[in-house]
């Protein structure tokens, strides 16, 4: 059950996990990569669709799609909430960036802008992006630090101790 099912306009989600290796099958707080970027899709309230659909099944359904790296495992679920609710105010596209504004998750889709795009070249965001902002004013929204990219496993022991397992928000400042 998600904690946003108060919302009954629902998206569509995707996480990639294609072309990264074995990191995203590496355990954060003892789960997968991405099993964590697939249970925050789902507590942001967005269905996952397999990857076996088709990219024009998606873009049929009409809905608006949230793709997630899956080496951005901790992305708070109140993120991508926000990002998908930026892109339906504007209509336009919406990333998630680190502050330097290198590319983090969530990519989000609004239909309307589906329907332009031939395919989506996953598993390259960074090709995605680029495609979405030669035709659209892109919305580059600065993530959280839980939401940092991960590329080693020294990356991944740093996002442990930045991030509290319950709740995947970042830990209370130390008192001492």
């Amino acid at each position: 059950m998600s904690i946003y099912d108060d919302d009954p306009a629902r998206a569509l989600g995707m996480v990639v996990d294609e072309g990264r290796g074995a990191l995203p099958y590496r355990l954060v707080h003892g789960e997968s990569l991405v099993a964590c970027a697939a249970w925050a899709l789902g507590q942001a309230g967005v269905d996952l669709v397999d990857a076996s659909v088709p990219w024009t099944g998606i873009v049929e359904a009409g809905e608006d799609v949230v793709v997630h790296d899956a080496l951005c495992p901790l992305t708070p679920p109140d993120f991508i909430v926000d990002c998908l609710a930026a892109a339906r105010l504007t209509g336009l596209p919406v990333v998630g960036v680190d502050p330097a504004g290198a590319l983090l998750s969530p990519v989000v889709l609004p239909a309307p802008v589906l329907v332009s795009l031939p395919a989506v070249p996953l598993p390259d965001l960074d090709r995605l992006v680029g495609l979405l902002e030669a035709s659209y004013d892109v919305q580059r929204r600065v993530a959280p630090p839980a939401a940092a990219r991960v590329a080693t496993d020294a990356d991944i022991a740093a996002l442990e101790r930045l991030t509290v397992p319950e709740t995947g928000s970042e830990a209370p400042e130390d008192s001492a």
